[in-house]
């Protein structure tokens, strides 16, 4: 019999009820490993299937392993922590991909890259194997976020055919359950430096003669979340710090005067949208720091950013509340002349815009101090719960 250290290459299929096709996918399988003398194994990854698929894998000559957790990438990471080859390669068994043509995923596999994506779009995808909608919009734009975000090499960040080194896809700590799973193995590799690559790969046609459980909207959303969370510096820094440096600078401006280009006049009552577009900025250039910080702490993000390193030692509860009590005075000191000069002419009407104009710098102020003083109180208490853990 075949040693478990004696596996090169395990061969690795989610299921859910694929008894119509499930046979010819690991005949395929097979196949290939018999013609090319690859020692290796095929296993099945079933997901909870009431219509015999493990009965048919079985007889097929596959190792079935039952994943009690639902999901694509609960079944996927059931199967890759019972595979024993050095090498794993996965793809669906609905027979859209050929497994009986895996030589270029073993060729770049055996030369030392950690995980190679097949590309679609690159060997041809059959009419009618991927509606419309995955083919122009989905695959192109979520892939093209995945590259812009993750300076990712991949073009088809969804294809479902894909090998990899199994110690270095564990190392990546994958924990996604959902078909989000597939963004997060690219978007993880990635990040952590792995040698990633992609080869040709052919799509046919769906072998089902039922709906794939692929939910285009739905699954495309958790994708497209998946990817924006997992990357704050793009969802929340950077639009973030562009609103603030254009709301804080724009109110303040706005405080000595106002201001006519072209036939366009602004005055206090953009000073007031321009100071809520510094809060909302400065809140979210608050968010992604402190989600980093979190990420990290955790693993999530890797390699770990020197610079955000260097900022992080720099940020504590006493730094920020020091910084956030001397925003705040300056408001309320700004707050406080302008009582001050209400109260020396007797409490009288005030020109509601001259006003306007002092009260909104100094609340803006007031209010930034106060976001300080509270991110500081959360990253100490966030540091509290991650030293404990």
């Amino acid at each position: 019999m075949t040693t478990v250290q004696a596996i090169e290459l395990s061969i690795l299929m989610p299921c859910l009820n694929e008894a119509e096709t499930l046979a010819v996918c690991i005949d395929k399988a097979q196949a290939y490993l018999e013609r090319s003398g690859i020692v290796g194994e095929v296993v099945i990854a079933d997901n909870g299937s009431t219509d015999g698929s493990q009965e048919i894998a079985i007889a097929h000559g596959a190792r079935v392993v039952d994943v009690a957790e639902k999901g694509y990438g609960a079944a996927l990471l059931g199967g890759i922590a019972a595979a024993n080859g050095t090498y794993v390669i996965m793809g669906d068994a609905d027979d859209s991909y050929d497994f009986s043509n895996l030589d270029p995923f073993v060729q770049r596999l055996r030369a030392g890259d950690e995980l190679v994506m097949g590309n679609r779009f690159l060997g041809g995808i059959e009419p009618g194997a991927m509606p419309p909608l995955h083919k122009y919009l989905g695959n192109p734009v979520l892939s093209t976020i995945g590259k812009i975000f993750f300076r990712s090499p991949i073009s088809d960040f969804h294809c479902g055919l894909r090998g990899f080194n199994r110690e270095a896809i564990n190392r990546l700590s994958l924990q996604t359950t959902g078909m989000e799973f597939a963004s997060e193995m690219v978007v993880k590799a990635s990040l952590g430096g792995s040698r990633v690559s992609e080869v040709p790969t052919t799509l046919s046609v769906d072998g089902r003669s039922r709906p794939p459980h692929l939910r285009s909207w739905r699954d495309g959303w958790r994708h497209l979340r998946f990817l924006l969370i997992f990357s704050p510096r793009w969802l929340f820094l950077v639009p973030g710090s562009v609103a603030f440096i254009i709301g804080i600078l724009g109110a303040f401006f706005l405080s000595l005067g106002p201001l006519v280009i072209g036939d366009v006049g602004f005055d206090v009552s953009s000073q007031v949208y321009l100071a809520a577009l510094a809060v909302v900025g400065y809140q979210a250039i608050l968010f992604a720091i402190l989600s980093k910080i979190y990420a990290q702490h955790e693993g999530f993000r890797i390699p770990r950013s020197r610079n955000f390193d260097r900022l992080e030692r720099r940020i504590s509860l006493e730094s920020s509340a020091i910084a956030g009590v001397i925003v705040f005075l300056v408001g309320l000191a700004i707050a406080v002349v302008q009582f001050a000069t209400w109260a020396g002419s007797g409490f009288g009407a005030l020109d509601a815009t001259d006003t306007l104009r002092a009260a909104v710098p100094a609340s803006l102020l007031m209010i930034i101090g106060a976001q300080t003083i509270m991110a500081g109180m959360f990253l100490g208490v966030l540091s509290v719960v991650l030293k404990r853990r």
